[in-house]
């Protein structure tokens, strides 16, 4: 079974190769693709330079202009061939070691899709995170559409199976990406699991930059909610 990992990334120039180094660790992994989602800082020198060091291959795909995170990976997603691809934030760091956990139920065939769920301290400095409300109004939406109770339907971090992927049409776009791949999966019919994990990621806070940046969010979950419900995916 054919494993990829695909990892959108914008201006990522601090973390992407803490994040890349960590994944050479997984084993199961065959392929690991790194979308260049058209950032304006030095990813792309940095990436460059993770190119050369790399015990295992990575692949770049340079956008020439920033897309979004489902534009991204739908880019990466029509790119490769896999039977599971492990999708991962740019700035998890050293945490992205622990994305075996979420590969192991779905190449066992126990899961269709796994949901990494953090425990502990998310922020990576220890800093404060958002409201919860962006992610409670998310989980709010899983559960009025497929009748499911979900606890972590913004989580990034995910390893599902090709098969999911087709069947929902790809990626949905912007910061709606993960609400529709949870309601898509889950309405037809494929096994969900949510593993706990102690992974760490970027932190912005409950700074005037962290409510502008969940403020877009929100109107992104609010979008892919309203267009699950338009192509049927609810009860």
């Amino acid at each position: 079974m054919r494993a990829v990992a695909l990892i959108p990334a914008y201006n990522e120039e601090e973390y992407i190769a803490q994040t890349l180094e960590a994944l050479q660790t997984l084993e199961a992994l065959d392929q690991i693709v790194v979308i260049n989602d058209g950032s304006t800082d030095n990813t792309r020198a940095v990436l460059e330079v993770c190119q050369q060091r790399s015990v295992r291959p990575v692949v770049v795909l340079d956008l020439p202009e920033n897309r979004g995170k489902g534009a991204a990976l739908n880019a990466g997603l029509a790119r490769t061939k896999g039977d599971v691809y492990l999708l991962l934030d740019a700035d998890l760091g050293q945490s992205a070691r622990e994305a075996r956990a979420l590969l192991d139920p779905v190449i066992q065939g126990e899961a269709h899709m796994s949901v990494a769920r953090f425990i502990g301290d998310q922020a990576r400095t220890g800093g404060q995170m958002g409201f919860g409300l962006v992610r409670r109004v998310a989980a709010w939406g899983v559960r009025l559409l497929t009748g499911h109770t979900v606890t972590s339907p913004l989580s990034g971090q995910r390893a599902v199976r090709a098969e999911v992927l087709r069947c929902l049409g790809g990626f949905a776009s912007g910061f709606g990406v993960e609400v529709s791949l949870t309601v898509g999966a889950l309405h037809h019919g494929f096994a969900v699991v949510e593993v706990p994990l102690p992974m760490k990621h970027r932190a912005y806070g409950r700074t005037l930059r962290g409510c502008v940046h969940r403020g877009r969010q929100l109107v992104h979950v609010l979008r892919a909610l309203t267009q699950c419900w338009r192509r049927g995916w609810h009860r």
